[in-house]
């Protein structure tokens, strides 16, 4: 299953989600995105996504390294893009929480295991 997420930058912070009490990997924090849609690019996917979870415009800018992550009961290809901010104030429909992190935050959440490798490849390219 291919899953894309967002890493929504603004004001030098990135938007985090803490999944709800009744979503697969509760409370633990993630990237917001949804699942490929027969049809659609990665690029609709996640405007449709940020737009369906969280009433937000975004514009996929970049695209970074997929992360395949194996659990129990699935996989899933995570597909990462950075994405530029472009209206829309935060409602959330399906999340508990939402932080704008700095990025020498982000390592202090309780990530979901597939965003891991996401956070280390971002601040990575960040840091040049």
């Amino acid at each position: 299953m291919k899953v894309i997420c967002a890493l929504l930058e603004q004001h030098g912070r990135v938007l985090v989600t803490q999944r709800s009490e009744n979503m697969r990997e509760p409370l633990l924090w993630e990237f917001p995105g949804g699942k490929l849609e027969a049809g659609e690019s990665e690029q609709e996917c996640l405007v449709r996504e940020l737009r369906e979870e969280l009433t937000l415009s975004v514009e996929p800018v970049l695209r970074l390294s997929p992360v395949v992550h194996h659990s129990p009961d699935r996989t899933i290809e995570l597909i990462p893009y950075i994405c530029m901010y472009h209206g829309g104030a935060i409602q959330l429909i399906e999340h508990r929480a939402y932080q704008w992190a700095k990025q020498d935050e982000l390592p202090n959440y309780a990530w979901c295991p597939a965003d891991l490798p996401i956070v280390q490849e971002y601040l990575a390219l960040k840091r040049g």
